[in-house]
């Protein structure tokens, strides 16, 4: 599951650098576009910019600067945090930043966004069943990035993940999550997260001649 959820991200973050509301005060937020794509050539830079929203967003509460702060706490939760409580921490802070993002503009998409990865992967690091709590507030976030842009891939896959990750009790749903990787995909053909969503679907379903023939595309 991580695996699967890590290959999303790293196509969320290279996908959405610049999204629908995209906007930038801070200087320090478009460094961040810059970094989100590149951080394997200086992984200390993450430090020095996550630091430097977090004074952004004292100098300046607005929304771009929390989105901004959001989105580096994930990267940096992925990337920097050496243990589990490590990570915890750095997705909640972005959870909060991102919360407060959608406080302030309720219509940006990345706000939402932002928000909403925060707190799926807080909750896949916690372990879904103990994080259960926070599942309506992930398909509210879904259901609102789809109005604010049904056209973007990335929503799907985000969708699609949650759909198939989530035991069929507790809320997931396997053909939904089938339909939602199938959209995605006839909106981005060259989307390898959704590609990969597909594929581990199918094999669920015991249709593994379909789940190679989409991995082999």
């Amino acid at each position: 599951m991580k695996r699967r959820l890590a290959v999303l991200a790293v196509a969320l973050v290279a996908l959405l650098a610049d999204g629908p509301d995209a906007h930038a005060r801070s200087p320090l937020v478009g460094q961040l576009n810059t970094v989100a794509t590149r951080y394997h050539e200086d992984p200390a830079r993450l430090d020095t910019l996550r630091e430097g929203l977090e004074q952004a967003v004292r100098d300046d509460p607005d929304a771009a600067n929390f989105t901004a702060l959001s989105r580096v706490c994930f990267i940096w939760g992925d990337v920097r945090a050496r243990s589990e409580e490590d990570k915890l921490a750095a997705y909640e802070r972005g959870r909060e930043a991102g919360r407060r993002a959608v406080e302030l503009e309720p219509k940006a998409f990345l706000g939402h966004l932002w928000y909403a990865i925060n707190t799926a992967r807080w909750g896949q690091t916690k372990g879904v069943v103990r994080s259960l709590f926070l599942l309506p507030t992930v398909r509210e976030e879904i259901r609102v990035l789809l109005e604010l842009a049904a056209d973007v891939p990335a929503v799907y896959a985000l969708a699609g993940n949650v759909d198939l990750e989530v035991p069929g009790p507790l809320g997931g749903d396997i053909d939904r999550a089938e339909a939602e990787f199938r959209r995605g995909l006839q909106l981005d053909p060259s989307f390898t997260g959704l590609r990969v969503g597909l594929a581990k679907v199918l094999v669920k379903k015991g249709r593994l001649p379909e789940a190679r023939r989409e991995l082999g595309r």
